[in-house]
């Protein structure tokens, strides 16, 4: 756990990125713009027009480094990797778990029990950092509804109530987000609701491009360890979702809230770095995106407190560290899987 292996991300339009000796290197306009040495590397996710050599894609499936596609938007588009790792053992374990309803109950009410802690803790700061008294009153309130919605975990009896508590907390939540966006950034940076596909206001188009990365490092981690992603407990199987990843990915989702407000609150995202488009959908331009990768990125290396480890641990590592925790889970190591949790 203490290599931390960065993910390279590339939103330059009409790059080019082939291999060169051990390095992956970056041309824009036949100009070299940046050398990465592979062996730095986890793995590489590019948005939108941007070419890739066959033989880096032989080198990156090889060394069993993935390569992600997306579009200049953020959504994901595919995926190449190598033969699948991993235990064969750990994947038939997590298809007989997923048909015992007890156990996809359990894993499903800790998934959302970790979100709805986390994103209870944003508002509480927020609350205690609001100088308008009407916000840290709202926004106080708004942390008391999540306290009741995880009151009412522990008796939902099936994955549907579970997910109906999630769902109601969720738009109570964002209703909230808005009160923590500076005054003076509230007429540019409305939150109308959680609106995707496409997103419908700015701070949705900054959220969803946030959250594609952060689903791209919980599906790694989860393959990482020799899980199945696709077979998720408290997302329902569906053709084409990694219903795991997003089961993993819940309880980080405060992680990109978070980075999300810093953006606006101190003006590193403007504005004037998103595009209106014909139809009401929103997203952020090829400068916006820059600045969120790299912010990203950076927010990636800081470090906490894990409750179960006694050391400072990455934020980028987390997912890796809780893939670990899910899969003792599954194989039956562990009576129950612990979220990661804020302190």
């Amino acid at each position: 756990m203490k290599t931390f292996l960065n993910t390279l991300y590339v939103t330059a339009q009409r790059a080019y990125l082939h291999l060169d000796n051990d390095t992956v290197r970056i041309e824009i306009e036949r100009e070299t713009k940046l050398r990465v040495p592979l062996h730095h590397l986890g793995g590489i996710v590019v948005f939108g027009n941007v070419l890739v050599s066959p033989a880096l894609m032989h080198r990156l499936a090889d060394d069993g480094q993935s390569l992600v596609l997306l579009d200049e938007h953020g959504r994901f588009k595919a995926r190449m990797e190598g033969p699948v790792s991993g235990n064969i053992l750990l994947r038939c374990a997590q298809h007989d778990k997923s048909r015992n309803a007890d156990f996809a109950l359990g894993l499903a009410r800790a998934c959302v029990a970790g979100k709805l802690r986390n994103c209870r803790q944003v508002l509480q700061r927020g609350a205690r950092e609001a100088k308008a008294g009407p916000d840290a009153v709202a926004l106080t309130r708004g942390a008391e509804d999540l306290a009741a919605s995880l009151r009412a975990l522990p008796d939902v009896k099936d994955l549907d109530s579970v997910r109906g508590v999630e769902g109601e907390a969720a738009r109570q939540y964002f209703a909230s987000l808005n009160l923590l966006v500076r005054s003076d950034g509230r007429e540019h940076f409305r939150l109308d609701g959680r609106t995707r596909r496409p997103p419908r206001d700015r701070l949705n188009a900054l959220l969803s491009f946030l959250y594609a990365m952060l689903m791209n490092d919980c599906r790694s981690a989860v393959e990482s360890v020799g899980l199945d992603p696709q077979l998720g407990f408290l997302h329902a199987v569906r053709p084409g979702r990694a219903g795991l990843a997003l089961d993993l990915m819940e309880e980080f989702r405060h992680q990109a809230d978070r980075l999300a407000l810093t953006l606006v609150n101190r003006g590193q995202v403007r504005p004037t770095d998103f595009v209106c488009h014909e139809g009401g959908g929103v997203t952020l331009d090829e400068q916006g995106r820059k600045a969120v990768v790299v912010a990203w990125q950076v927010r990636k290396q800081e470090s906490l407190s894990h409750p179960l480890i006694d050391e400072p641990v990455p934020l980028g590592l987390l997912p890796q560290l809780q893939a670990r925790l899910l899969a003792r889970t599954v194989r039956g190591d562990m009576d129950s899987y612990p979220p990661f949790l804020l302190r």
